[in-house]
């Protein structure tokens, strides 16, 4: 399905694209950075937060890494406090992944994947690699969300594309 070479491209570009939208945030205040905007988690720091708390709880579920702060997805916009709480976790956590992806053989994504998903209220079983796929997905998915909002402010992200992925990234 998938390949740990995959898996190893993918936390690259992880890293690369947050450490994007981290400069982009930046240049926004505390308070645009907080504003409402719309999105399912409210703003540019919450979304932002999201995804780290994604990010913590995928990886503790593959590699048995700590667990997020905040117990659930409706408080994980709160999952750092401060905006450099924030950038300071981001770059650790893009460390970790890519440290976990850079351990991974293909043998190692193959079997099943199991936990209690607090989302659905169940237990869920699946392939570890569909799993896998979904942490990048996720990822994706809600950093396009941080780039419309950044847009809307009059931010450029700038690209976005794996095959434009500068050489120090992977």
């Amino acid at each position: 399905m998938i390949s740990a070479a995959y898996v190893r491209q993918m936390a690259a570009y992880n890293h690369w694209q947050h450490t994007k939208l981290t400069a982009a945030a930046d240049t926004l205040s505390e308070e645009e950075r907080r504003a409402g905007r719309g999105a399912f988690f409210g703003s540019i720091f919450g979304t932002l937060n999201h995804l780290l708390w994604g990010d913590t709880i995928w990886l503790h579920r593959f590699a048995g890494t700590g667990m997020p702060q905040s117990p659930n997805i409706p408080v994980s916009t709160g999952e750092a406090a401060t905006w450099q709480e924030y950038k300071d976790r981001r770059e650790a956590k893009d460390q970790d992944i890519i440290r976990w992806a850079d351990g991974l053989s293909d043998a190692s994504l193959t079997g099943d994947l199991s936990y209690f998903s607090l989302a659905v209220d169940r237990d869920l079983t699946k392939p570890l690699a569909l799993f896998v796929m979904h942490f990048f997905n996720h990822q994706t998915h809600h950093r396009g969300q941080v780039h419309a909002m950044l847009t809307a402010c009059g931010k450029d992200y700038g690209d976005t594309d794996v095959a434009f992925m500068p050489e120090e990234f992977g």
